[in-house]
């Protein structure tokens, strides 16, 4: 079993930043797989960006050159760092978890989810 908590949404400007913090428990951390989605009102939730625990990191096209996501083992902690955010970057944004990059990618059945946090940027 996996706990997932996110912090660090808020409401920001055009151009602004924020950075996204998901802190996991429950197991092992270095040897699980990390990502982030994003849901939007009225949309699908999609894939923005992830970290295995091999070093892979994958980001959807949308968020390359905005979006950086990192790792800290000790803190059981994985990150977003927002820049340049966009009115389009409004969701709420949940990071996940599986041993498996793959399936953490896609967000399959079964891998661990946070509750998700409110990202709202103001034109």
């Amino acid at each position: 079993q996996v706990q997932l908590v996110e912090s660090g949404g808020g409401l920001v400007q055009t151009g602004g930043s924020l950075r996204l913090s998901c802190a996991a428990s429950g197991r092992s951390f270095s040897s699980t797989a990390m990502g982030w989605f994003r849901q939007a009102p009225g949309k699908e939730r999609e894939f923005v960006a992830a970290i295995g625990w091999t070093g892979g990191i994958y980001y959807e096209d949308s968020v390359k050159g905005r979006f950086t996501t990192s790792r800290d083992n000790a803190k059981n902690t994985v990150y977003l760092q927002m820049n340049s955010l966009k009115p389009e970057d409004t969701a709420v944004y949940y990071c996940n978890a599986d041993r498996s990059l793959a399936r953490v990618r896609v967000g399959a059945a079964g891998v661990y989810w946070g509750q998700g946090t409110q990202v709202t940027v103001s034109s």
